[in-house]
C-alpha cells in the first residue's frame, strides 16, 4: 500500500479531510518521515501500530504485533529463508495444515498462491507493521545479500532457456529478484545501482558512500531477463538494444517512495543498466544537518537572503553540491519568495518551488529556461550548472537587475571558480559586479561510529599531509577496525568539506585585473579562507573521518 491508499482509508473512516490530507502528505515530502509517525505527530494515530490495526480491521484480518515476538525453530522451519526473502513473509503460526504468515504486502493476492502453491499448504494472512515483518526476516532468516543466493535457487528453471529469456522479464521469480536487489541498495544507502554485464559473468554492484561493493551475483545467463525487468519498470523500450535509453522508477519501499533514474548502455556483451537512487529520507535537505563549519552555515543562509548576485558551489560530480543548494533554497522557501529552479533533472521535488527539467530533444537547454525565468517574475533562481557562456551571461544579467542565482561548476577549488568563467569569456568587470560567495566542496567517508578507534599513523602518511610532527602534537588520529554495521569497510555515512571564498572587494579588484588563480587563492586565504585541506585536518582531528579519505580528495 503507498501513503495515498492508507489516506484514503482513514478519509472513508471520517478521521481526515481533504486539505488536512493533503498538508498530511506536504509533512512528509518536507521531513521525509513515514506515514505512521507523521499522523502520530498530527495526533491522529496515539502510535505507530494503530495504522496497522485500522488496515487490518478493513481486511478482516488479524493484527499481530511482532515487536518481541520469538519465533521457535520449528516455526521457522515451516517457511525455508528463500521463500521467506522471495515472497516478504514471516511465520508467526502453524497448526500443521494451514500456515499463517505477516507479509510485507498483504494486499498482494499473487503472494498468498504463490506461497501455497510452493509449500503445499493453506496460507493465512495476519497484518503486522511492516518494517516488523522486515525486522524479523532480517532477525532469523539472515540480511539480505546472505538470502540472495537461496533465492536465485528459486527461479523458475526455465529462465535458463535463452530463447525465452526477454519473454521471462516480467515472470513473478525474477520481478521479486530485482525488486530484492532494489530494496536492498536503498536500505544500505547505496547511492547508484550498477547491472554490469562481462563475457562470462554478470555483477550486480552498489555505490556506498561513494565505494563500489558487489553483491552476490546471479547466473550470467539471467543478465538478459534482468535487465530487461528493470528497463520494462523504467518505461523504456525493452527491444531496443543499440542506443543508450534513459527512464524513472518510482517505487513504494516499506512506507516510503523512492525515485530511480535509469540509464542504458549498450556494450560489447549487453546492455549495461545504472540506476542512481534519489532517496528523500537518506539525503538531509536541511542546512543544520549538512555538517557545515558554523562560519559557512551562517555565511550561507546570509548570502541567500541577498536581494542579488551569484552564489556558486563547485567541486566534482558526486560532491553533494545540489544537495547544498537545495538545502539552501529550503532555508528560503517562504510565502513571500517566489523561486524558479532549472535542473537536469530535477532530483527532488520540493513543495513551494517552480522546478523545470532540461529537454535536449527540444532544444530546452539551461539558458533557454534561464531567459524565459527573467519574465517569470523571481525572487531567487537555481541553474543546475554553468556550462557555457550563454548560460554565464544570462545568470549574470539575471543577478545585476536584481534576482539571486545559486549554481554549479565543475573546478577544483573556490578560486579556480573565477578563471573557469573568465576562459568561459565572462567579462572580469562583470563576474567581479555579480559574484557573491563561491564554495567548493567534497565528500568523504566517516568512520563507523561502531568500530571507531584510536591508531597511530606511520610517518610516511604524515608526510603526505606536509604536517611537521609538532604541528599535530598530541593530537589522535582514528580509523574504524571494521564490523557488521560496516560492512567490515570501516566507514558508514559521509561527512563534507568546504573551502569558502567571500567575493570581498579586494578580491573583486583581482578579478578585474584577471589576476591567476593562484594569486585569488593565496589573498583569500590572507584574509581569513580556510582551504579544503584545512577542513580536511579539522575532521580528521576530530575523528570524523581518516587520514587517507581527505588525502584522497584534497
Amino acid at each position: 500500500m503507498d501513503n495515498n491508499q492508507f489516506l484514503d482509508i482513514l478519509k472513508q473512516r471520517g478521521m481526515l479531510d481533504e486539505a488536512l490530507t493533503q498538508e498530511i502528505l506536504n509533512s512528509i515530502d518536507i521531513s521525509g518521515e513515514s506515514l505512521s509517525e507523521t499522523l502520530v505527530d498530527y495526533e491522529i494515530l496515539s502510535s505507530n501500530h494503530d495504522l496497522w490495526k485500522i488496515v487490518a480491521t478493513e481486511l478482516g484480518l488479524e493484527a499481530v504485533d511482532l515487536s518481541g515476538f520469538a519465533p521457535p525453530h520449528d516455526l521457522l522451519a515451516n517457511l525455508p529463508a528463500g521463500l521467506s526473502r522471495l515472497h516478504g513473509a514471516f511465520p508467526i503460526a502453524s497448526d500443521g495444515k494451514t500456515l499463517t504468515v505477516a507479509l510485507l504486502d498483504p494486499l498482494n493476492p499473487q503472494t498468498v498462491e504463490d506461497l501455497s502453491f510452493a509449500l503445499g499448504r493453506d496460507i493465512k494472512v495476519a497484518i503486522a507493521p511492516a518494517n516488523q515483518v522486515e525486522t524479523q526476516i532480517d532477525q532469523h532468516y539472515g540480511h539480505d545479500s546472505s538470502a540472495i543466493h537461496e533465492i536465485l535457487t528459486e527461479l523458475d528453471a526455465s529462465l535458463t532457456d535463452a530463447t525465452n529469456l526477454e519473454n521471462e522479464a516480467n515472470a513473478a521469480p525474477i520481478i521479486k529478484y530485482v525488486d530484492l536487489v532494489l530494496d536492498q541498495a536503498v536500505k544500505e544507502k547505496a547511492s547508484d545501482i550498477h547491472f554490469e554485464p562481462f563475457e562470462g559473468d554478470f555483477k550486480i554492484r552498489y555505490r556506498v558512500d561513494g565505494a563500489l561493493i558487489e553483491m552476490a551475483p546471479p547466473p550470467a545467463s539471467l543478465a538478459l531477463p534482468i535487465i530487461s525487468r528493470v528497463k520494462v519498470m523504467s518505461n523504456m523500450n525493452i527491444a531496443e538494444k543499440r542506443v543508450p535509453q534513459d527512464g524513472r522508477i518510482v517505487k513504494i519501499i516499506g512506507e516510503k517512495q523512492v525515485d530511480m533514474r535509469v540509464s542504458s548502455l549498450p556494450t560489447q556483451y549487453g546492455e549495461s543498466v545504472v540506476c542512481r537512487v534519489l532517496d528523500r529520507s537518506s539525503v538531509s535537505l536541511d542546512l543544520k544537518d549538512l555538517g557545515l563549519p558554523e562560519f559557512v552555515d551562517s555565511y550561507i543562509k546570509t548570502t541567500v537572503r541577498k536581494p542579488n548576485g551569484i552564489f556558486l558551489v563547485t567541486g566534482p560530480t558526486g560532491a553533494g553540491k545540489t544537495t547544498t543548494l537545495y538545502a539552501s533554497l529550503r532555508d528560503i522557501n517562504t510565502i513571500d519568495t517566489k523561486i524558479l529552479t532549472a535542473e537536469d533533472p530535477v532530483e527532488y521535488d520540493i513543495d513551494g518551488i517552480i522546478q523545470v527539467p532540461t529537454n535536449e530533444a527540444i532544444d530546452l537547454n539551461f539558458a533557454k529556461i534561464l531567459r524565459a525565468f527573467l519574465r517569470q517574475d523571481p525572487d531567487k533562481i537555481l541553474v543546475g550548472e554553468i556550462r557555457d557562456l550563454e548560460t554565464a551571461q544570462i545568470a549574470i544579467q539575471a543577478s545585476l537587475t536584481g534576482h539571486l542565482v545559486l549554481s554549479t561548476l565543475h573546478t577544483n577549488d573556490s578560486a579556480g571558480t573565477v578563471t573557469r568563467l573568465i576562459d568561459m569569456g565572462v567579462e572580469p568587470f562583470l563576474a567581479a559586479a555579480s559574484l557573491e560567495g563561491i564554495l567548493a566542496q567534497r565528500l568523504v567517508r566517516k568512520i563507523c561510529r561502531e568500530c571507531h578507534t584510536a591508531y597511530e599513523p606511520n610517518e610516511g602518511i604524515l608526510e603526505q599531509l606536509e604536517l611537521s610532527p609538532h604541528e599535530f602534537g598530541d593530537k589522535n588520529f582514528y580509523t574504524g577496525k571494521g564490523c557488521e554495521t560496516c560492512g567490515e569497510s570501516g566507514y558508514r555515512g559521509r561527512q563534507g568539506l568546504f573551502e569558502l571564498l567571500d567575493v570581498t572587494d579586494p578580491i573583486k579588484e583581482l578579478i578585474t585585473e584577471r589576476a591567476p588563480t593562484i594569486v585569488i587563492k593565496q589573498k583569500a586565504i590572507e584574509l581569513g579562507m580556510g582551504t579544503l585541506r584545512q577542513d580536511g585536518l579539522r575532521n580528521i582531528y576530530g575523528g570524523v573521518t581518516t587520514i587517507e579519505e581527505v588525502l584522497k580528495y584534497t
